[in-house]
């Protein structure tokens, strides 16, 4: 089976995708009753080959509850009205989360206001405090 390419370093063989068509709900009419339109694509991060650790566990953090017990990411489509379209949003779905955990976080580094930053907060407290000052009634001191 061919491979999919999902990013410039991630590859999933074809056959690692599980696909079945349920009945769906919505629009369609009388389709709706005799066709099963519905997509319902299983993946199977915790043994797939194509991912390294650190995306691995991303992907399945990522996942939330379309994640199963067992490590399978289960996604079902049903906004469209045909299989193939059903089919195609379920995969691009899928793939999008796969982009999305790919991405390696920014590390964030705590840093300490300046001196002068601190000194600009409080001028400005201050100012603002004599601006509220100001509006209350006169004292006749």
């Amino acid at each position: 089976m061919p491979a999919i390419q999902v990013t410039n370093r991630i590859f999933i063989d074809e056959s690692e995708l599980d696909e079945s068509f349920i009945a769906s709900s919505g629009p369609g009419g009388q389709n709706v009753n005799k066709v099963a339109t519905a997509c319902q694509l299983r993946f199977d991060v915790a043994h797939s080959p194509a991912f390294n650790d650190h995306v691995r566990s991303r992907l399945m953090a990522l996942s939330g509850s379309r994640l199963t017990l067992d490590g399978v990411i289960v996604i079902t489509a049903r906004q469209f009205r045909t299989q193939e379209r059903n089919r195609a949003d379920a995969r691009e779905r899928l793939f999008a989360l796969i982009r999305e955990a790919a991405i390696v976080p920014i590390a964030r580094r705590a840093t300490k206001p300046t001196l002068a930053s601190k000194k600009r907060r409080l001028d400005e407290k201050s100012n603002r405090a004599s601006i509220k000052k100001g509006r209350g009634k006169p004292s006749f001191d």
